[in-house]
């Protein structure tokens, strides 16, 4: 593997894309820590750490690389864009003239909806940053230190258009590496900002458990390292469906008669059902702590990440968030009909409704198994809490998953690029 990247290295081109890629998420990380004009950071900072962290907030710090809770320029960082891209993506099957635009549009549709896309991440950028500033001035005068410097009209507008181009400039770093740097920028970018928070989210809560409790920070890295290599084996795994392909004369050459096979990946659906489930689940104690209720038996017992009613309700809504996507993302008759119009069968299945019946029912079961697999992710961290009475742990589940996708994906960038100019790749070792 060393060899491997050595060699990648060497590649002028190949060097090109790794150093700007490099330099673009250096670019970001600086704008990372540039404080929106106008706010307190320290305040901003000590509040949420009291009041925002076990709220759906929580969430959007850990995917800025802690900036949200910092009040920077990049504090809504790709969380504008990703939930445009999701939104986009259920309109586009909701809607018939977008579904026509996505699937018979070609590349000119394929522009059109990334257009639409971005024009919904700066009006979602706007929105969120409003919605920044609300929560500012509404927590404003709870502390000593006051949250906003300054108060005004147009103090509000420069911190929410502040934060709208952050948004929109963090899309557009996120592009410029896909187009001209390794792997999916997006992808890289929350990769860095997750790898980022890795000293203070489980380097320092282990330090500080090493004197104290020094065998259950044993535990805790061998179940690191066991969780990393079930996520990727998971990651990784897939169904393979047997198909045959009938032969077929053409005039003097006969086409088919191969054997392939269709593959189903385990967890189709990513790491989506658990953003989804954790955004909702945290969606109560987000509306609590805007109330100014963060004690008492239901925000203690119910609303709080660490109760067993959350824990089971977060559980659920990753089981029935895993079946909605694969729904969404899988159709059983339209692939049963492809395989139909290219001759192809699944063997002890006749072609039509009951091939796409049993597509359909091996989808289930394997989507049932996904979903466990990342509720079992989701849920570990709050287990290991409450195991080891250590509740500094802020690196959850959904932050590993991201991790390891993002670099097996990175890992399979640079190969595709390796095998290319015909060096041996990852996989040949």
């Amino acid at each position: 593997m060393f060899t491997t990247l050595r060699n990648a290295w060497r590649i002028a081109d190949l060097r090109k894309k790794i150093l700007f890629t490099l330099l673009i998420i250096l670019l970001y990380r600086i704008g990372n820590v540039i404080p929106v004009p106008f706010v307190n950071v320290e305040s901003m900072s000590a509040m949420f750490d009291a009041e925002l962290s076990n709220t759906i907030f929580g969430m959007f710090n850990m995917m800025s690389g802690s900036a949200f809770s910092q009040a920077t320029i990049f504090a809504l960082s790709i969380q504008p864009y990703i939930n445009a891209s999701i939104i986009v993506q259920l309109l586009t099957i909701a809607i018939p003239a977008l579904e026509r635009l996505s699937k018979e549009g070609g590349e000119e549709g394929k522009k059109k909806i990334n257009l639409i896309t971005r024009y919904t991440t700066v009006g979602l950028g706007l929105l969120m940053g409003f919605a920044y500033y609300v929560m500012l001035s509404n927590y404003n005068e709870s502390y000593d230190n006051l949250l906003l410097t300054d108060t005004g009209f147009l103090q509000a507008v420069v911190i929410i258009l502040t934060f709208t181009a952050g948004s929109s400039l963090v899309m557009w770093l996120g592009e410029q590496i896909t187009e001209h740097g390794i792997g999916n920028g997006i992808s890289m970018i929350l990769f860095a900002n997750i790898v980022a928070r890795i000293p203070f989210s489980i380097v320092q809560p282990l330090i500080d458990m090493l004197w104290a409790q020094w065998y259950w920070v044993i535990v805790l890295v061998v179940a690191l390292l066991a969780i990393i290599v079930f996520i990727i084996f998971v990651s990784q795994a897939e169904r393979r469906i047997p198909v045959q392909y009938a032969k077929r004369v053409v005039g003097r050459k006969v086409y088919g008669g191969q054997s392939s096979h269709l593959p189903i990946k385990v967890n189709m659906s990513g790491v989506m059902p658990i953003i989804f489930a954790q955004s909702l689940a945290s969606l109560p104690a987000t509306i609590a702590t805007f109330a100014g209720s963060t004690s008492g038996w239901w925000y203690e017992n119910v609303f709080s990440s660490t109760s067993v009613i959350y824990t089971i309700f977060y559980l659920l809504l990753i089981v029935g968030f895993s079946y909605f996507y694969a729904t969404i993302q899988y159709n059983p008759v339209e692939v049963a009909n492809n395989l139909k119009n290219n001759g192809g069968f699944i063997p002890g299945f006749r072609p039509g409704r009951p091939t796409s019946d049993f597509i359909r029912k091996v989808i289930h079961k394997i989507t049932l198994f996904g979903a466990i697999y990342l509720g079992i992710i989701a849920v570990l961290p709050v287990v290991i809490s409450a195991v080891t009475g250590n509740t500094s742990f802020s690196f959850g589940g959904t932050s590993i998953i991201i991790v390891v996708s993002v670099a097996l994906e990175t890992v399979t960038a640079i190969e595709a690029q390796m095998m290319m100019r015909n060096y041996s790749g990852f996989l040949q070792k």
